[in-house]
């Protein structure tokens, strides 16, 4: 039976000075949870929706149940496109390549592991001593980026460089770029090719029609590694060329996928608002923040790729739950008797919910994860109080020790400990939690850097945050905004170079791919959280997230809101309100 955790394991004491502590934002996107929104009522029932508004959505919604004859045609076109993968034969070189990347960037490569891996294991060994000499640019970087995702070990190109007279066409420099977010440290060949194609590609943008601009400028900003393939894939698709063959049949199969995965997100979403009006405390307590979208746009980015995960995701989300709420003891400003009573309420909820997710992995898989998560989020609470001081003294820390505290804060340790348990690892794999710790590190660090990133960006915050930057030009006299900044970005490119290695290196000691899959979506929805544009918007996640403004929290009731792009986006996250992005 899995170990229970005592009240004494979380209770934190506070005295003094709160009055002074500021803020920070583990996994946080705005502060504000508010909408303009006209809302049209849908009742859910086992016979299907009855909509009521005179519009249609842009995105259309499906029942949470779909028909048998819908099951039948989506499992019909998945196995079609397993035929086609089955066929290829190594001939085919460039066609295999193409066929691979887009069933990958329409976020379908979950299906056909197996035979991805056969073509690209037969691709290395057939054509990696030619590749080079005979094919272009485009078909290069494809090749060196498909077959380094997937571990095999391949160098930058012809004798350690990518060919500059192959650099003519733009589609070839978009895949190099592409091709170089998967560089390692010590590549120093894919960051001059990530340079130059950047480079090149943004003198080219004032020459491009309206559309191509806008395409190419969006590929740099948010290149395919850096992104979570089914919230973006629409993109792609528009842009699809073929109307026949696979590319017809993987088009229909990626549209019905979306409805799909609509209708199960959807429904856990459900789920989630269910269990938060259910424990009360947004009732209990004023200071709590009633925001289950966000939360849950985490754990489906994080999941997203089994839609079989949805138990998982339902707990991972409740776990991140109280990731916001434990920061809200530290993030308001309340007296000593408000701050007693949330932090009581929340150790209550948080013990029962934490007691029986370990209890359900324990059941499903036979471990025992208590002692871990445990730990988890004794370290996490650990982390707040030291922030807590740090702000309230008004003394910055050495930038280093910020962000060995900074890193925690995001609570990314909790999140992702908890994504490996409730993932079926098996019982060897659970011993490995350890071998994992860099990885997660690497997670937290981008996240960190990122919020601080933006904060600091943020002309309207009141300067008693802290951040990274301010604690790098304290201990760097003399170095501007703008210095300390580039040193951010740099550091945040750093981290995804050792992430990289961890998740694609055949030498690692330890293989869990499917946590490997889970912690780089963590990753990968960092720039796209943060990526708003000039006007306020978050234009890369606007119509995929869309579905989480059909959900009434309050009564779980799925419902459709006429609303406006910004306005979307404010009633999912809550007001944006970082100026800017580092990645553009």
């Amino acid at each position: 039976m899995a170990s229970r955790i005592g009240p004494s394991n979380f209770f934190l004491t506070f005295s003094g000075g709160f009055s002074n502590i500021g803020k920070t934002e583990p996994l946080r996107v705005a502060s504000t949870y508010s909408a303009r929104k006209q809302k049209l009522n849908i009742n859910v029932s086992a016979g299907g929706t009855t909509p009521t508004p005179e519009s249609e959505p842009s995105w259309p919604r499906q029942d949470l149940d779909f028909p048998d004859k819908f099951a039948i045609e989506y499992e019909q076109k998945i196995e079609e496109i397993r035929q086609v993968l089955q066929s290829k034969g190594e001939d085919d070189v460039c066609e295999c390549l193409v066929l691979v990347d887009a069933i990958q960037r329409v976020g379908l490569s979950s299906y056909y592991e197996q035979e991805i891996e056969t073509i690209l294991r037969k691709l290395y060994v057939s054509s990696c001593s030619c590749m080079y000499g005979y094919y272009n640019l485009h078909d290069v970087s494809l090749f060196f980026r498909l077959l380094r995702q997937h571990g095999h070990c391949i160098s930058a190109g012809k004798d350690g460089r990518f060919r500059r007279n192959l650099s003519q066409d733009i589609r070839g420099l978009v895949e190099l770029y592409e091709a170089a977010q998967l560089s390692v440290e010590g590549e120093h060949i894919l960051d001059e090719a990530a340079s130059f194609s950047s480079h090149l590609l943004r003198e080219c943008l004032p020459e491009m029609d309206n559309d191509l601009s806008i395409m190419i400028t969006g590929k740099l900003r948010h290149p395919h590694h850096k992104t979570v393939a089914r919230l973006t894939r629409k993109d792609f698709l528009q842009d699809f060329e073929g109307i026949n063959g696979w590319e017809k049949t993987l088009r229909e199969l990626a549209v019905m996928d979306l409805r799909k995965g609509q209708s199960v997100f959807q429904g856990e979403l459900v789920q989630v608002s269910k269990w938060w009006n259910e424990l009360g405390l947004e009732k209990m307590l004023k200071l709590v923040r009633n925001q289950p979208p966000k939360w849950y746009t985490w754990s489906m980015s994080i999941l997203i790729d089994d839609f079989s995960l949805s138990l998982q995701r339902v707990a991972l989300t409740k776990s991140i739950a109280f990731v916001y709420l434990i920061d809200d003891i530290f993030d308001v400003v309340g007296t000593l008797d408000e701050l007693t009573i949330f932090t009581e309420a929340v150790n209550k909820a948080l013990l029962d919910t934490t007691n029986a997710i370990g209890l359900d992995i324990y059941k499903r898989h036979g471990l025992d994860p208590i002692n871990s998560l445990k730990a988890s989020w004794a370290n996490l609470c650990n982390a707040f109080l030291v922030e807590a001081k740090w702000l309230a003294s008004g003394d910055l820390p050495a930038a280093d020790r910020y962000l060995e505290n900074g890193k925690v804060t995001t609570g990314a340790y909790v999140v992702l400990v908890h994504v490996f348990f409730l993932l079926d690892l098996g019982k060897e794999g659970a011993i490995h939690l350890n071998n994992v710790l860099p990885l997660i590190s690497n997670v937290a660090t981008i996240l960190r850097l990122s919020d601080d990133l933006g904060n600091a960006e943020d002309e309207h915050q009141d300067g008693r945050d802290g951040s990274y930057v301010e604690c790098y030009r304290k201990d760097h006299r003399g170095l501007s905004k703008a210095q300390a900044r580039r040193h951010v970005i740099d550091t945040i490119a750093s981290k995804w170079k050792s992430l990289n290695k961890e998740c694609f290196c055949r030498l690692n000691h330890f293989s869990a791919a499917p946590f490997k899959r889970a912690a780089l979506n963590g990753a990968r929805m960092v720039p796209l959280m943060y990526g708003y544009d000039d006007n306020q918007r978050l234009p890369v996640l606007e119509e995929p997230l869309s579905l989480f403004s059909s959900i009434d929290e309050e009564t779980g009731v799925l419902a459709i809101y006429e609303l406006q792009p910004v306005d979307m986006v404010s009633c999912v996250f809550g007001y944006p309100k970082i100026y800017g992005s580092p990645y553009i």
